[in-house]
């Protein structure tokens, strides 16, 4: 059973504690000073420490500092009298696990408590995580094993030999700039890489940003100035957005890409360009030309090499090493120390539509790692996470087409139909993997595979 240590001044509340957590089972220890807590818990640690603000001896935010030195994964509850906003602030950015008013209601301390240790039990179920040799990342590492993603990497090696234009395609959030800078770092990674969002600036405006312009060329121009092209040198010009260009931007860009030089705003003399274009766009660049929105021959031009990105809900396989990586970042710059996510999280990521992609977990993970109070996500850490997603929120009967259609309303493919079927298997029985197979109708090496093709966590047996 769980120990708890109540270090607490006032020998009422802490008998009181002392009774009640001991008929819930807990083993309790108790001490009336800081200094006799700290050392308590020093000789035995406990699963949680429930910590007074003021004691007669020591501050307990000193106290709380001593423990998490001592561990720093340490579970405090502090309970105070004080219900100012300084001191709520002071004992969170110290390291405390939750923050209870005086006098204490049992039953917020008793949620607190098991909050407190579930997050300790999924520390300890994954613990090392990050010492495995396999989750060693560079930043700008493209995470993926698919096959779409391996097509997708040879590709970047092909192009790398070259200077050929490429134009990458994918949706919002699909790592479109990652893949221009993996190709620009084994192209020429001591040149600038120069990137530019053309829905972004004005049209005026990005004209100059791309040609540059000559002194007095327009209001305001009151000298030389380079454009992209010529400050990218050797290296990559990356046109994100390339399909918000205007029609006239276009026909100048034509024209860098057929003579391979330009003339800056207001100039007369022609300047070379040196640079690889790389150009990105979330739309259908055929269909926009079809319907006369984008120029046909620059269409041709920017498509010699192209580079679909797959969104993230149809490589579902590499969502657990894409949150390894991700928190990987999000520990370096958050200095943080986050191992991972419960299963329960993983589950509902695995079935989450993900309409913004890997921006989208890459955001879900960073807004969690910045308010957990442990080193694993729980489900409390994503509280909007898939609320109007009905593969997240349980109502399977409520869409007929579960098995049918995707979120978006489009046909699911025979793999994702699968999915879902097992998924659903597994979540609404208590079968072990025997009585599956029986159901599903496969054998014990079938489901084994299938089960680490869509990365399901089963735990039943």
């Amino acid at each position: 059973m769980a120990t708890i240590l109540v270090i607490d001044d006032d020998a009422s509340i802490v008998e009181t504690l002392d009774l009640y957590l001991a008929e819930e089972g807990y083993t309790v220890r108790t001490a009336l000073t800081g200094t006799d807590g700290l050392n308590k818990y020093v000789e035995e640690p406990s699963d949680v420490v429930i910590l007074d603000i003021r004691l007669p001896d020591v501050d307990g935010f000193s106290v709380l500092e001593d423990l998490k030195e001592e561990n720093e994964n340490v579970k405090v509850i502090m309970i105070t009298a004080f219900h100012d906003m300084e001191t709520t602030i002071n004992a969170m950015k110290g390291g405390a696990f939750d923050y209870i008013h005086k006098p204490i209601n049992v039953d917020e301390l008793d949620i607190a408590i098991k909050k407190a240790l579930k997050s300790l039990e999924m520390e300890k179920k994954i613990d090392g995580l990050l010492m495995e040799p396999s989750r060693n990342f560079r930043v700008g590492d493209i995470i993926g094993t698919g096959n779409e993603m391996r097509e997708i990497f040879k590709t970047i090696g092909t192009v790398s030999k070259s200077r050929t234009t490429v134009l990458i395609q994918g949706e919002s959030g699909t790592g479109k700039e990652l893949i221009a800078k993996v190709i620009h770092n084994n192209t020429s990674p001591e040149e600038p890489f120069i990137a530019v969002n053309c829905s972004a600036i004005v049209e005026t405006l990005l004209e100059s940003e791309l040609f540059g312009h000559e002194k007095g060329s327009f209001t305001g121009a009151i000298a030389r100035k380079l454009g992209k092209f010529e400050l990218a040198r050797m290296g990559s010009v990356f046109l994100d957005e390339i399909s918000e260009m205007s029609i006239n931007l276009q026909a100048k860009l034509l024209r860098v890409l057929q003579e391979m030089e330009f003339e800056r705003v207001g100039g007369k003399d022609s300047v070379k360009v040196h640079a690889r274009i790389i150009t990105a766009t979330n739309k259908d660049l055929k269909l926009m030309v079809k319907e006369g929105k984008f120029r046909e021959d620059l269409y041709y031009r920017l498509n010699i090499v192209a580079i679909n990105l797959p969104p993230l809900r149809d490589r579902r396989q590499d969502i657990p090493a894409l949150i390894d990586y991700l928190l990987s970042k999000i520990n370096l710059d958050l200095h943080k120390k986050v191992i991972g996510v419960s299963d329960e999280v993983m589950e509902k990521f695995m079935l989450y539509a993900w309409p913004g992609n890997v921006r989208e977990l890459e955001n879900l993970l960073v807004r969690a790692c910045v308010v957990a109070k442990g080193q694993v996500l729980g489900i409390a850490d994503f509280p909007d996470l898939g609320k109007e997603d009905p593969a997240l929120s349980g109502n399977y009967e409520e869409t007929e087409d579960l098995f049918t259609h995707d979120e978006a309303g489009k046909f699911l493919t025979l793999d994702q139909v699968e999915e879902r079927y097992i998924r659903k298997v597994l979540r609404e029985t208590s079968m072990n993997k025997g009585e599956i197979c029986e159901t599903l109708g496969i054998a014990r090496p079938t489901l084994e595979r299938k089960l680490e093709k869509y990365g399901i966590v089963f735990e039943k047996e």
